[in-house]
């Protein structure tokens, strides 16, 4: 199984945004960086998109899912603070090649480093059910 982990697309500053963080959606580098995300994945191969419940993480993969006309799911697991193993645990429940857009602390977690707003990395899951990191994409704008 392979999972093309997507850490949320540009969306300004937490400090600035008022209101509930949930609902802070991307800004106009990050509708940049969505829209460009459809042509740096078009020769991957993937069954489903899995996001954060957060906005800014669903916005970051709808203009994928309707270039690939598959809906967007959103889960908890995937959701600011949810931790590692929650999110693991959904991959492996899905036991299929996916994309997964989620937050920086989930990124940070699973692959011991951060990683830019907005880049894209490719895991696969062996045997043992570890994750594997096979490749390593910018962020496109």
């Amino acid at each position: 199984m392979r999972v093309f982990l997507v850490r949320h697309a540009s969306a300004g500053r937490r400090t600035t945004w008022q209101g509930d963080d949930r609902l802070r959606p991307l800004d106009e580098r990050g509708a940049r960086q969505a829209k460009l995300l459809v042509e740096q994945l078009s020769n991957a191969s993937f069954e489903l998109i899995v996001s954060s419940t957060y906005l800014r993480c669903a916005e970051t993969v709808v203009p994928l899912a309707k270039a690939r006309d598959l809906s967007v799911q959103t889960d908890e697991a995937l959701a600011e603070g949810a931790g590692a193993d929650a999110a693991l645990a959904l991959f492996r429940g899905l036991a299929a090649d996916l994309v997964a857009s989620v937050h920086g602390d989930l990124v940070e977690e699973l692959l011991g480093e951060k990683r830019p707003k907005g880049s894209t990395t490719l895991l696969e899951f062996g045997e043992r059910g570890d994750p594997v990191e096979l490749d390593f994409l910018e962020p496109a704008a």
